[in-house]
C-alpha cells in the first residue's frame, strides 16, 4: 500500500480533536484529495493522463472533445445576441489541456468571438493551477476563486468536465430499514464497528468505518429532494450509497454569479432512479490508482483519487430551486456526435497519413463516443436570464442528428 504517512497523521489528528472522536465520509474525502499540503489533487494530480497515472479525462485522448465544446460556446455566444464579453468560466480544468485546445480553435477559427471571449479558470489546487498557468502563459486567461466572482456578473457559460464526480460525498446505509451515516475513525477510537477498512498501510492509522446518526437533516431533504423512499422492502439491509450536499453548495453559487447564459455540467453518473436502484448495493464510490480502480479509500490515502457518480436528478431540482431552467440532459456520445464528431470520424477514410496515426486517431474519436466509457457521460445543460426567443432556439448539441 502506497498511503502518505503525513496525511494519514493529519486525519488521524482530526478524528481525535473531533468532539465524538470520528468524522464523516465527506470530511474524510476531503481531506484525502483537498488538504492543502498532502491532498491528493495537491500533490499527485499532475499524473493525470500520463503514463504511470490515475486515470485520464477526454481532453488527454485528443483536441477534438475541446474543439467540439467551443463549437458549442460560439453557438451560446450568437444565441445570446455577442455580448462582450461573453465569460467562459471552466471550473477545475485540470491541467489545462481542455482550456488549451478551445482556445486555440476559438483563436483559428472564429477571430471574432475569440476577441469578445472572457476565459476563466476556477481551480482549487495550487498545483494545477500554476501547471494550467505555464501552460496557458501565452493565451487570454484569469484565475479566481468562485466566491470572489459578484453576484450576476457572468454573462456567458460556467462548464465543467469531471468536477462534480470529485466532490466529498457523505455515505449512508441502512440498519433495520433505518437510514444511518457512515463515519470514519480510528481503530483506537472504535467503539461499534461497522467494517474495518481492509488492508490498512502499514505506515498509517488504521481507519474504521462506524454509523451513527445523520450528521445533518440535510441528507433527509436530499432525499425527498430526489424523491427517494428507502423504508420500500426492495432495498436490503445494509444497503450503502452517497449523498453529494457539496454538489447543492457549488451550483447555488454558480447560479447566483451567472446574469444570464448557461451552465454545462459533464461527468459520469445517472439520474436518482438509476443511481439509488436497490441492485447498486454498495453505491458507486471508486478510487483509482495507476489506471486501475477499486472501492477502498482506506488505501494509498493521498495517492489516489476518490470519486462517487453523479446525481443528475439532484443538479436538475437544485437548479430549479436556484432559478436554473433545464435545457436538456444528453450523453455525451450524442451531445458530440451532433456536434459533428461523426463528420470527423467519416473524413479520416480521405485522409493521407500513415496507417498507424489514422488508426490511433480513430481510436481516440471511438473512445470518445464509446457508450460504455467516456461516450456514456451525461451532459446536463441548464440556463438562467434567457428570453423566450433565446430559449426557442435548440443548442446544436442537443439535437440530435436525423
Amino acid at each position: 500500500m502506497d498511503s502518505n504517512p503525513a496525511l494519514c497523521a493529519a486525519i488521524a489528528n482530526h478524528i481525535t480533536t473531533s468532539p465524538q472522536q470520528r468524522i464523516t465520509f465527506a470530511q474524510f474525502m476531503d481531506l484525502a484529495l483537498y488538504h492543502p499540503e498532502y491532498g491528493y489533487y495537491s500533490r499527485d494530480a499532475l499524473k493525470i493522463g500520463f503514463k504511470g497515472g490515475d486515470f485520464f479525462t477526454s481532453p488527454n485522448l485528443c483536441t477534438d472533445f475541446g474543439e467540439l465544446l467551443a463549437e458549442q460556446f460560439f453557438q451560446m455566444w450568437e444565441i445570446l445576441g455577442k455580448p462582450i464579453p461573453f465569460s467562459l468560466v471552466e471550473m477545475g480544468a485540470g491541467q489545462g489541456l481542455l482550456a488549451l485546445h478551445i482556445l486555440k480553435y476559438h483563436q483559428q477559427h472564429y477571430p471574432d468571438f475569440f476577441t469578445a471571449l472572457e476565459y476563466i479558470i476556477v481551480e482549487k489546487s495550487p498545483t494545477l493551477r500554476q501547471e494550467q498557468q505555464q501552460r496557458l502563459q501565452d493565451l487570454p486567461v484569469r484565475w479566481c476563486n468562485l466566491e470572489d466572482i459578484p453576484p450576476n456578473a457572468i454573462a456567458g457559460c460556467f462548464f465543467s468536465n469531471e468536477l462534480v464526480d470529485a466532490f466529498p460525498v457523505h455515505q449512508f446505509t441502512l440498519e433495520t430499514g433505518e437510514l444511518r451515516e457512515i463515519y470514519v475513525t480510528t481503530d483506537n477510537n472504535q467503539k461499534e464497528t461497522n467494517a474495518p477498512c481492509p488492508m490498512p498501510d502499514a505506515q498509517c492509522p488504521s481507519f474504521v468505518e462506524v454509523t451513527g446518526e445523520p450528521s445533518t437533516p440535510q441528507l433527509a431533504e436530499y432525499l425527498d429532494l430526489v424523491e427517494m423512499d428507502f423504508s420500500q422492502t426492495a432495498y436490503p439491509d445494509s444497503y450503502r450509497s452517497e449523498i453529494n450536499l457539496a454538489a447543492g453548495d457549488w451550483l447555488s453559487i454558480v447560479a447566483d454569479r451567472l446574469q444570464r447564459g448557461y451552465v454545462l455540467t459533464i461527468d459520469y453518473g445517472y439520474p436518482a432512479s438509476r443511481y439509488y436502484n436497490p441492485r447498486r448495493s454498495q453505491g458507486t464510490l471508486q478510487c483509482y490508482y495507476h489506471h486501475r480502480f477499486h472501492d477502498n479509500p482506506y488505501i494509498n490515502i493521498g495517492r489516489q483519487d476518490i470519486t462517487a457518480h453523479v446525481d443528475f436528478t439532484a443538479l436538475e431540482r437544485w437548479g430549479e430551486k436556484c432559478n436554473l431552467k433545464n435545457i436538456g440532459f444528453i450523453q455525451q456520445g450524442l451531445f458530440l456526435m451532433a456536434l459533428g464528431l461523426g463528420e470527423r470520424i467519416a473524413a479520416l477514410s480521405y485522409q493521407k497519413q500513415p496507417l498507424s496515426e489514422l488508426l490511433q486517431r480513430r481510436d481516440a474519436l471511438q473512445q470518445l463516443i464509446d457508450p460504455t466509457g467516456l461516450g456514456g457521460f451525461g451532459v446536463l445543460v441548464q440556463s438562467k436570464g434567457l428570453n423566450d426567443r433565446e430559449i426557442s432556439q435548440p443548442l446544436k448539441g442537443l439535437t440530435l442528428p436525423e
